[in-house]
């Protein structure tokens, strides 16, 4: 399951893999930094017991409720749900790869078994230890609960895999039996991308409305203390954790949009640390060295950022006005102006990102600048440029606007760049920059626009395109604004091909089925991939404990080992 920018994201789940994003170039004053192929090694410090910091953050989500479409904010994901809600596996590098692992939310790996009739029956043993922040056990109910709220529920984020669930036997409070009624591959998504939430307190209520500004209760190993919008969300200690508890007081994360603004935070002392978006002024700042600031970068990264379209609306409601648009683009210009520094220069070729490269083909490779391709194009599909060098038919011109997030300087330059590339091509592009909250909470949802700028985040390391491409995921009025296939992407094909990739149990074939896919999106350009946006993560020299930037999870995912340093 992926999640945009803000969840990042947008969503769809992946497994993770070496990544085939290579960093040839090292920024010097890095303490750690990445790699071919390799994942920066945890920077360890001694901490001390007691305290607080405080921690920049990006983005504020846009509510706490985390199946449903408006919590969508991948830093709503890193800052609370993750602290917070526990859940089956999680993602854990293991011999230099990120792999999905069991937590201690379960004795053991679950037992799967597919059935002569083609159902599949996956087993979980909860840990008898395992509890809620009131002392309540979780148990089977928990696991029931969350499936059906998801499964039966509208203006769900993205049902993918919980629409296959036929039941769920927790007559054992101990033991969750779940039944799906087809095999599907990607089965340890389930009760991890999401987490399991307490049916003994929602059961029977208004869960988003009990969840949507932040919640009390938690199986995590903090809770969340208050949350002031538009100004910070605090999580403290969660007593009742059965796991190791937290050497810190309180975390407060502090929302600081501009990257200007969060560097002088950081630089001033007023914040620890940052997960800074690299924008070209960030990265600068780095390369001149920060002193008493330790940094990480990483290009292993489930960070895609690409050009969306709506395939429903004008102009891109034809196909070959979007192949023309991706012959229009110099993207390796683009990357390299980027991400130059970090030796990042070509653009990506799949929109399955670098945490599952195995699955991910390179037919986008093809569309590279060719201005002559763009005019075949356009006049083979009933063009012709007008006097203002702008692409015409029955009295509409080929004039855009592209959504974008305010606040975020290299999108900004990218749009820029890109204004400028389609001018060239005959395309008239404006910029509409929009909150996180606004986009991802009605625009997209909705379709209301033509394009946009944003990045899929990948939230479980498993290649699950089908719940960005398949018109099954469509959100619309009749399922309740469910799904993030945003783009109305429905290409002939391309569902039975990425159910084959959601459901065959053979790593070989599920991978050929995967490539066949790629070539399809890449055929009909639904959208268009820039760049996997690799990850920087920055802290002062008094924050102590392993700090090591998770490409699944974030850099917060054992928070509960930070602490001022000893």
């Amino acid at each position: 399951m992926s999640k945009s920018p803000l969840r990042s994201v947008a969503p769809a789940s992946r497994r993770g893999f070496v990544a085939a994003l290579a960093v040839a170039a090292l920024i010097g004053s890095l303490t750690a930094c990445s790699s071919s192929g390799t994942t920066p090694e945890p920077s360890e410090f001694a901490v001390v017991d007691g305290g607080e910091i405080v921690i920049g953050a990006e983005q504020e989500p846009d509510c706490a409720d985390w199946v449903a479409t408006c919590g969508g904010s991948i830093w709503g994901t890193y800052i609370m749900q993750i602290p917070t809600l526990p859940g089956v596996f999680q993602t854990r590098q293991v011999d230099d790869e990120w792999v999905p692992v069991p937590s201690d939310l379960v004795t053991a790996e679950p037992e799967v078994e597919v059935a002569d009739d083609g159902t599949q029956t996956i087993t979980y043993s909860i840990n008898p230890d395992a509890v809620w922040s009131d002392g309540e056990p979780i148990t089977s109910a928990d696991f029931e609960y969350t499936a059906l709220q998801i499964r039966d529920g509208d203006d769900i984020f993205d049902k993918t895999g919980y629409d296959r669930i036929a039941s769920v036997d927790a007559t054992d409070p101990s033991t969750a039996v779940v039944t799906l009624s087809s095999p599907y591959a990607g089965w340890r998504t389930l009760f991890s991308v999401y987490g399991i939430m307490p049916a003994h307190l929602l059961e029977g209520q208004d869960r988003n409305a009990l969840m949507a500004d932040g919640y009390d209760f938690s199986g995590g190993p903090w809770k969340i203390d208050e949350w002031t919008r538009g100004t910070s969300v605090t999580l403290v200690p969660n007593e009742n954790y059965w796991g190791e508890k937290p050497h810190l007081d309180k975390v407060t994360f502090l929302f600081l949009p501009d990257t200007t603004a969060a560097f002088q935070a950081l630089k001033s002392g007023q914040v620890s640390a940052l997960y800074p978006s690299p924008q070209l002024d960030a990265l600068n700042q780095i390369d001149a060295g920060l002193p008493g600031i330790q940094s990480q970068v990483d290009a292993r990264s489930g960070n895609l950022e690409a050009i969306w379209l709506n395939n429903s609306a004008a102009p891109f409601d034809s196909v070959a006005v979007r192949q023309a648009l991706a012959y229009s683009i110099d993207r390796d210009a683009i990357v390299k102006r980027l991400f130059g520094s970090l030796g990042i220069d070509e653009a990506q070729q799949s929109f399955n990102s670098p945490m599952v490269a195995p699955f991910a083909a390179d037919d986008f490779s093809q569309y590279s600048l060719d201005l002559d391709k763009v005019d075949e194009l356009m006049e083979g599909d009933g063009w012709a440029k007008d006097s203002d060098g702008v692409w015409a038919k029955d009295g509409e011109t080929a004039t855009f606007a592209i959504k974008t997030l305010a606040g975020n300087k290299r999108r900004d330059l990218t749009v820029q760049v890109l204004q400028s590339q389609l001018a060239d091509a005959g395309f008239e592009m404006t910029i509409d920059q929009v909150t996180p909250a606004d986009l991802f909470g009605t625009i997209a949802p909705q379709g209301d626009f033509q394009a946009g700028i944003w990045a899929l985040v990948d939230t479980f390391p498993d290649p699950t395109l089908s719940s960005t491409f398949s018109s099954v995921n469509i959100p619309s009025e009749a399922n309740g604004f469910s799904g993030i296939n945003f783009y109305r992407t429905d290409i002939p094909g391309l569902n039975d091909l990425l159910a084959q990739v959601d459901s065959e149990v053979d790593p070989d074939a599920r991978i050929a089925a995967s490539h066949e896919a790629d070539a399809l999106i890449a055929e009909n350009v639904p959208s268009l991939p820039l760049d996997a946006v690799p990850n920087v993560l920055l802290w002062s020299d008094t924050v102590g404990g392993p700090l090591q930037i998770n490409p699944v999870e974030g850099p917060f995912w054992n928070l509960a080992e930070w602490g001022l340093a000893g």
